[in-house]
């Protein structure tokens, strides 16, 4: 999703800032025989959880201390750390690709005499693989709670209604038409910021594209006019039933009137659930995997890695960074953190899910997921701005000339990468 861009004003400030920091933690770190283990994690809205999972562990051990950081513009922050050398020893990231270009410059250390690699969900794993720009051996993130995206709905209205839960694009539609002739709105978007484009865009795209296609494009082997023009064809006909001129409200007012009971379903993910529920607290909602396909076998729920975590190469105490992973990836530890941000465990095993991701439950159960496009696109492209004049363009031709500008911008901003694979594959021959 839509992630902040590093300025040179910033990391100056960052700079100076992280030194005091640094210098502070120095202090507080001579701990006579202890060993201090310093993790950064993205994620500011779960310092909370954090602060207990920090607690709880400093509580039980001994001879190690946990420090954990969560600090606003992590990834910045990081950047500038990685500067001036001042390596966390654990790194708590997104799956996404800044994860993907840490990974390329070689700063995490392969993970796979980790005891609980074998624990996490093939698919998340899976993902975590696709990730790399270039097939590397070795396990070098791991997996720890992931969101979901699709369609959330009001489970009252439906049961009020009648309403089921369509399994097909085809009943989908029907749905929709249904909602629509009784006077009510089917769907609401907030299409003003334009990332939440991106919501409706990645739960088609996971079901009626290859999972790697941004590899395949890359690598020669196809385009996304070729690979995205079903996708592109079904997100303008959500428009058909969407509030009028949804690029004229913003994602909270989206959530504002869903919460009110203003549209039937929301096409977002579950980290919209907080604030739809600080709109209406009592709202029941559910949710349900977007039937991009006319087989419900062929749908698949569009799930990524939220939170992942990783061990630099610089780390000097490798025994006592795995001390604390085996920590985070204990049950009780997880379920902390899925009970304050509403997540998915990436670990095999009986957790406790929220009730609004019951719908998305048998996709989950049976590890039938794959990762938010988006997450692979590089953020100079800005595909969301791409995405929202596509929609706005009312002309016939509007599809041919998004996919194809599509594959320019790709081109442009992939430049390096391209060159990289295209010689990795020919390393192959």
């Amino acid at each position: 999703m839509k992630k902040s861009r590093i300025t040179a004003l910033a990391i100056s400030i960052l700079t100076a800032s992280s030194a005091v920091l640094s210098t502070g933690c120095s202090i507080n770190n001579s701990r006579e025989g202890k060993t201090v283990v310093k993790m950064l994690q993205y994620k500011p809205e779960a310092v909370a959880a954090f602060e207990e999972i920090e607690k709880r562990f400093n509580e039980t051990h001994d001879d190690i201390v946990l420090q954990i950081s969560s600090p606003n513009e992590a990834m910045i922050v990081l950047k500038t750390r990685l500067i001036k050398e001042d390596y966390p020893d654990i790194v708590g990231i997104g799956g996404d690709i800044d994860y993907s270009n840490f990974l390329d410059a070689g700063l995490f250390m392969d993970l796979s005499d980790f005891e609980g690699t074998e624990d996490i969900k093939p698919s998340y794993m899976q993902i975590e693989k696709d990730l790399e720009f270039i097939p590397q051996d070795g396990i070098y993130a791991l997996p720890y709670a992931a969101n979901c995206a699709g369609i959330l709905y009001n489970k009252d209205m439906f049961e009020e209604n009648g309403w089921e839960i369509p399994e097909t694009w085809t009943e989908f539609i029907a749905l929709c038409e249904t909602i629509k002739s009784s006077g009510r709105q089917p769907l609401y978007f907030g299409f003003k910021d334009i990332w939440t484009t991106l919501a409706p865009w990645n739960a088609l795209a996971v079901g009626l594209a290859d999972a790697d296609i941004c590899s395949q494009v890359n690598a020669g082997k196809t385009t996304f006019t070729e690979g995205y023009a079903e996708v592109a064809d079904k997100i303008k006909l959500l428009l058909d039933y969407a509030e009028p001129n949804p690029y004229a409200y913003s994602y909270n007012d989206a959530c504002t009137a869903f919460a009110r009971g203003e549209s039937a379903m929301f096409v977002i993910g579950s980290y919209a659930v907080p604030q739809i529920l600080s709109v209406e607290p009592d709202m029941n909602i559910d949710s349900f995997t977007f039937p991009a396909n006319e087989n419900e076998s062929d749908n698949v729920l569009n799930s990524g890695i939220d939170l992942q975590f990783s061990v630099m190469k610089e780390c000097e105490n490798k025994e006592a960074a795995y001390e604390v992973l085996k920590f985070l990836y204990e049950d009780e530890t997880i379920q902390i953190y899925l009970d304050n941000q509403n997540a998915v465990p990436c670990k095999k095993g009986d957790f406790k899910l929220p009730s609004m991701l019951d719908g998305m439950k048998p996709y989950i159960e049976a590890d039938r997921m794959s990762d938010f496009h988006d997450h692979y696109y590089p953020r100079e492209m800005c595909a969301e701005a791409l995405i929202q004049t596509y929609l706005m363009d009312k002309n016939d031709n509007s599809a041919e000339v998004f996919l194809n500008r599509f594959d320019k911008e790709w081109a442009r901003y992939n430049r390096d990468l391209i060159e990289k694979v295209k010689k990795y594959e020919e390393g192959l021959k």
